[in-house]
């Protein structure tokens, strides 16, 4: 499962390092109009409370749950992942790509738009997966950047596999955002 989301944030970051807007915030920023560094103020690995892992029913997808990913272009993701039984698997990550640097990416295809929280979300998947279904990533605005939820959710899932992806994906995040302090 840990290959899949690495490759999710992979592809996530490809070809928007120079698009879109500068997503400020951070102070400095890197070559690519990027935050130089991931949004402060919410680490996904220490704040997302039990309570909410345990109504997912999801449990660290490996012993270090580290999601932690250098991109191409200064693109960086900082979090954990997770896993359901039988079910999806999710990175929840902060990544100094911001949602209009998404929305840029030609090699996404969006999926849905909407507000999260008070906050602008952008649900993608990649152009070229074999079951686009079967993956989405979903970014939530921060100062500085972005959360985003990984999700992959292969048909084969008996939990969850039958189920829309950006929508399971839309609900974790509804759970998640609001714990965002205000100004993150």
């Amino acid at each position: 499962m840990s290959t899949t989301l690495g490759v999710l944030l992979l592809v996530a970051g490809c070809g928007s390092a120079g698009d879109g807007d500068a997503g400020g915030g951070q102070g400095t920023t890197s070559g690519q109009g990027l935050a130089a560094g991931v949004p402060a103020g919410f680490d996904p690995c220490k704040d997302i409370p039990k309570s909410v892992l345990d109504s997912e029913r999801l449990r660290k997808a490996s012993s270090n749950n580290n999601a932690d990913f250098d991109g191409a272009g200064g693109i960086k993701w900082r979090g954990c992942s997770w896993v359901m039984s039988d079910g999806y698997a999710v990175g929840i990550t902060t990544t100094n790509l911001t949602v209009d640097k998404v929305r840029a990416n030609t090699k996404l295809t969006v999926r849905d738009e909407y507000a999260i929280g008070g906050r602008t979300a952008l649900a993608t998947s990649s152009a070229d997966h074999n079951n686009p279904r079967s993956v989405c990533t979903l970014n939530v605005a921060m100062q500085g950047g972005s959360i985003e939820f990984s999700l992959d959710n292969p048909d084969s899932n008996r939990l969850t596999g039958h189920l829309d992806t950006c929508g399971l994906a839309r609900g974790l995040a509804e759970d998640v955002v609001p714990l965002i302090p205000v100004g993150a």
